[in-house]
């Protein structure tokens, strides 16, 4: 701070006119912070998305089963993901604080369950749409119901799947941002502490935020690529 009316400096580094000067962007404090800042937030970003994507369809896919082998429990599985979707996430954070305290597990289940309402109506749908006259030819050539649901169902099922897999990687992504509200991880908590100031510091939200729709677009773009892999017959539709 400056004496008498001079100007105030928000405190955003020293040794740099950019940052000390405030201004739109700086690669100098991106190159200078990344090891402490950045990339650890990336890197907890990455962990949050990965584990809550991954438990979801573990969670998901065998209840998708269950309800396309018993039809009358796709209504309550559904009913109560899409419940689960309504409560905001900051709201399902403060509500699961009382039962499992500040911690990575309180995140995890919150993501977890956003993904769930997601993932279980994409598989169920996939699992439902080979056509009736495929499904009789397979059984007339002697297959059983779990051959039709390897080599036939699963299958048609992918693109589905895979599309179910790509929404809920972006929106994880995008709410993950969301839990540095309750602990110190990911790229939500850099631009977190950069709004906390007298000044927002511009540097360190804009780069937080572009790592996260970077990290976004990324994941979309892998899962795309396995599709095509996995189902070349629905390349155009990629």
């Amino acid at each position: 701070m400056g004496g008498g009316n001079g100007p105030v400096i928000p405190n955003f580094g020293t040794g740099d006119a950019c940052v000390t000067g405030d201004h739109a962007f700086c690669w100098g404090w991106v190159h200078q912070h990344w090891h402490d800042t950045l990339g650890p937030a990336l890197w907890a970003h990455i962990e949050l998305t990965a584990i809550a994507v991954g438990l979801g369809f573990a969670i998901a896919f065998p209840l998708a089963l269950l309800a396309h082998r018993f039809g009358r429990l796709e209504h309550p599985f559904g009913v109560m993901s899409a419940l689960l979707y309504t409560i905001p996430s900051l709201a399902l954070f403060q509500i699961l604080v009382p039962f499992t305290g500040i911690t990575w597990t309180t995140v995890e289940v919150a993501l977890v369950a956003y993904t769930l309402v997601i993932l279980f109506p994409n598989i169920v749908a996939g699992l439902r749409s080979a056509p009736d006259e495929v499904l009789e030819a397979a059984r007339g050539m002697g297959l059983t119901r779990r051959q039709v649901l390897t080599r036939v169902e699963l299958p048609l099922a992918l693109p589905a799947i895979i599309g179910g897999l790509r929404i809920a990687v972006v929106s994880t992504v995008a709410i993950a941002t969301i839990a540095a509200t309750l602990l110190p991880k990911g790229l939500g908590y850099p631009i977190f502490l950069a709004l906390k100031e007298p000044t927002p510091f511009r540097t360190e939200i804009y780069s937080a935020g572009a790592l996260a729709v970077a990290l976004a677009l990324s994941a979309d773009a892998a899962l795309v690529a396995l599709r095509r892999v996995l189902v070349p017959w629905a390349r155009r539709l990629a």
